[in-house]
């Protein structure tokens, strides 16, 4: 019997967005499910280990990266971030309710076997390149993850 399927469009890079991205995705994996993670737009930032670089690309390549938090530590609340401080704040309710932090969960779906893919597309738009994604397990475009959806059971954008 073939293993079901589920794939997740990641658009955004914000904190509470990602949250959910990787508990659904933890969850399937745990179901048993093969899970890809397709890293678009925003999203791409969440793969990086660092800041986008600042010193290469095109001055609107330069200032998408500036905008960009890059880093899943560096990454805001969709709404009500107020400066950090609605972050800061929803980091210590997850401290308390012993909830796992971005990292954590992106380890955790790691260890199950979710593969991350970055879209290459949007890796040329900001000026990005492979190792400037070093969380990444591989690169398409969307056309690779349209045929990998086109077999899944799941599909979620976020």
């Amino acid at each position: 019997m073939e293993k079901k399927k589920a794939t997740i469009v990641l658009f955004s890079g914000d904190m509470d967005r990602a949250l959910a991205a990787f508990n659904i995705s933890v969850a399937a994996a745990s179901l048993g499910m093969e899970v890809e993670v397709f890293f678009t737009f925003w999203g791409l930032g969440l793969l990086a280990s660092r800041p986008y670089r600042l010193d290469k690309g095109s001055p609107l390549q330069r200032m998408l990266g500036l905008l960009s938090p890059g880093t899943p530590r560096r990454a805001r609340l969709s709404r009500l971030n107020m400066a950090g401080i609605g972050k800061r704040a929803m980091l210590a309710l997850m401290g308390k309710y012993r909830m796992p932090s971005l990292e954590e969960l992106m380890g955790t779906a790691k260890s199950l076997g979710v593969r991350f893919v970055a879209c290459t597309t949007t890796m040329a738009l900001m000026g990005l390149e492979e190792q400037d994604l070093p969380a990444a397990d591989g690169f398409a475009g969307a056309a690779s993850y349209v045929a990998r959806a086109s077999e899944s059971r799941l599909n979620l954008f976020i």
